[in-house]
C-alpha cells in the first residue's frame, strides 16, 4: 500500500504463518483479558516473533490490577518482539479496562510502540490510535473518517475494515440486516440475476431484489475492489493505519494488494 498509511492483518494463531507470508505486519489474535485481569495466551508457535499483540476483552470479569496486567503485556511484547498492541475491547466501557488503556498508552508511547483501541475507549488515552469501523448502512465513509480525524487528529485514526455481506429488508429503521456467508451471497446474486452497483458513499457494492414473502431487499457487500476503495479513502485522508482481519480476506488478499 502506498503512502504513510500502514496496512495490518490480524490473524488467529492457526493462520499466523500464512498471514505473515504477505509481507505485512500481523496482529496476533492469541490474547485475552482473563479473570482477575490476567493476560491469557492461546497456543502459538514458540518461535513466533514480530508483529502486534491483539487482546480480546471478552473474558474479563471486572476485577484485577490494571498495573499488573499492563506489565504482563509489556513483558510478552518484549519476549515476542511485538512492537504494538491492539485492544479489541467492545461494548460499554468498563472503568478498569479504561485504566488499562490509559496506562498502556503511556507505557507503549515511551517505547514508540502504537496502541490501537476501539472508539468506545478512545477517551481513556490521548496517545492511543482509534479504530473506526468501515461498515456503514448509510451516510458516507469519507465523511465518517473525516469527522473522526477532526476529533482525534489524523495521526490517531485507523480504519478497521470489515468485509460486509448483509441483506436488509426494507425499510430497515435500525440499520441492521441479516449477515450472509460467502456462499449465501453468491447464491443470492446468481438466483436473482442481480444487477450490481457500487456506492461511492459507502464504498461497497449493492443490489436490490423483491421477495414474495417480505417485499423489497437491499444487499450490501464487499469484495477486493470495494476494499481497495476503502483503503484509498484512508490513504487520501492520511490515516495512520488500516486493519484487515485475515479470516475475512484470506481468499481475496492477493487481489486487495495487487
Amino acid at each position: 500500500m502506498q503512502g504513510d498509511t500502514k496496512l495490518i492483518l490480524t490473524a488467529p494463531p492457526d493462520a499466523a504463518r500464512e498471514a505473515t507470508s504477505h509481507g505485512l505486519p500481523v496482529g496476533h489474535m492469541a490474547y485475552r483479558v482473563g479473570p482477575g485481569a490476567h493476560l491469557l495466551r492461546a497456543n502459538i508457535p514458540i518461535n513466533l516473533r514480530g508483529g502486534l499483540m491483539v487482546v480480546d476483552g471478552g473474558g474479563f470479569d471486572g476485577r484485577g490490577d490494571p498495573g499488573l496486567f499492563c506489565q504482563q503485556v509489556i513483558r510478552e511484547c518484549s519476549a515476542r518482539g511485538f512492537d504494538g498492541v491492539i485492544l479489541d475491547f467492545e461494548g460499554r466501557p468498563h472503568p478498569l479496562l479504561g485504566q488499562i488503556v490509559n496506562r498502556l498508552g503511556t507505557l507503549l508511547s515511551r517505547r514508540s510502540w502504537p496502541l490501537y483501541v476501539t472508539e468506545e475507549y478512545a477517551g481513556f488515552s490521548d496517545q492511543a490510535r482509534v479504530i473506526i469501523p468501515s461498515a456503514l448502512s448509510g451516510g458516507s465513509l469519507s465523511q465518517r473518517l473525516s469527522e473522526a480525524a477532526e476529533r482525534y487528529g489524523t495521526e490517531r485514526v485507523a480504519l478497521g475494515i470489515q468485509r460486509v455481506a448483509e441483506d436488509f429488508t426494507l425499510p430497515a429503521p435500525n440499520g441492521s440486516g441479516t449477515p450472509l456467508s460467502r456462499q449465501e451471497l453468491s447464491r443470492r446474486i446468481q438466483s436473482r440475476g442481480a444487477a450490481i452497483f457500487f456506492s461511492d458513499e459507502l464504498c461497497a457494492h449493492y443490489f436490490t431484489y423483491m421477495s414474495r414473502q417480505n417485499g423489497a431487499h437491499f444487499v450490501l457487500f464487499d469484495n477486493a475492489g470495494s476494499i481497495r476503495k476503502k483503503l484509498q479513502v484512508a490513504r487520501n485522508l492520511g490515516l495512520c493505519a488500516c486493519i484487515l482481519a485475515w479470516p475475512e480476506v484470506e481468499d481475496i488478499i492477493s487481489n486487495i494488494l495487487s
